[in-house]
């Protein structure tokens, strides 16, 4: 079943390539959405997929080199039908 969730990530997690290892995190895992960075240090994700796939893309996220996460606030949203890949946003 395809679920959509916002990801807030708190830590270490700007400046350490967290956007890019995303979307390759993403691809991998079949996953649309985007990522961004905040004006507050964070970075927000929408993700869309099943929760396996999901769970698998945090986990990618987590293990990356210089990326150390705090804390995830997660919030489920409205599936978006018609999305097809996912974006960085600048």
């Amino acid at each position: 079943m395809v679920k959509r969730y916002r990801l807030c990530f708190y830590g270490m997690v700007q400046g350490v390539g967290f956007r890019f290892t995303a979307r390759h995190a993403a691809n991998m895992c079949r996953l649309t959405g985007y990522v961004r960075n905040e004006y507050d240090g964070s970075v927000t994700c929408e993700v869309q997929g099943d929760d396996e796939s999901i769970d698998r893309f945090v986990a990618i996220i987590r293990s990356g080199r210089f990326i150390d996460i705090s804390d995830i606030d997660k919030k489920q949203l409205d599936v978006i039908p018609d999305e097809r890949s996912f974006e960085v946003r600048f």
